[in-house]
């Protein structure tokens, strides 16, 4: 038997036994039964992506784990939503980008955030408001308290990460 056919039947068997209880505990975290019914999906998606066969001594625990991120992610996404709305309600509506362009560059500053994921919260500062804000070296520094040399370390820092995820 293939290692595909045997990683479709065990996830099967997982979403069998465990999709009603993991569904459950979604809506209680989110409130929403269709979020709840998306992230499970999404859950399981997750487990056929990452092409594991193993069998785990705690299913419940390990999709939990898988939804627990998945559900960060969503509130993540969410705030960079939030932002930008926020952002784009200080201009002028008539210099407002069209529905296809605003989902976007929507879609872009997520992508952003996500590579920027798992980067010290100054090192990601530091990149953003060099690259979004254009801010020299000099005023990051002043801004974060630090040194100019600290500053550049940290975008080499961020560089370097989003290159990784690009390769």
């Amino acid at each position: 038997m293939s290692a595909d056919l045997t990683l479709q039947r065990h996830v099967g068997s997982l979403y069998r036994e465990h999709h009603g209880w993991l569904q459950s505990w979604l809506r209680q975290r989110l409130g929403c039964a269709n979020e709840a019914a998306d992230l499970a999906h999404d859950t399981f998606e997750r487990l056929l992506a990452r092409r594991e066969t193993a069998t785990w001594a705690e299913p419940k625990a390990y999709l939990a784990t898988i939804a627990r991120g998945l559900v960060i992610d969503l509130y993540r996404r969410r705030d960079v939503e939030r932002a930008f709305l926020d952002a784009l309600a200080t201009i002028p509506e008539h210099h407002h980008p069209s529905p296809e362009r605003r989902a976007e560059l929507l879609q872009t500053l997520q992508a952003v955030d996500a590579m920027l994921d798992g980067l010290p919260a100054a090192v990601r500062e530091a990149f953003l408001l060099s690259q979004l804000e254009g801010q020299s070296y000099r005023e990051i520094a002043e801004r974060l308290r630090v040194t100019e040399r600290t500053v550049a370390n940290y975008m080499a820092r961020a560089m370097g990460h989003c290159l990784a995820l690009v390769a």
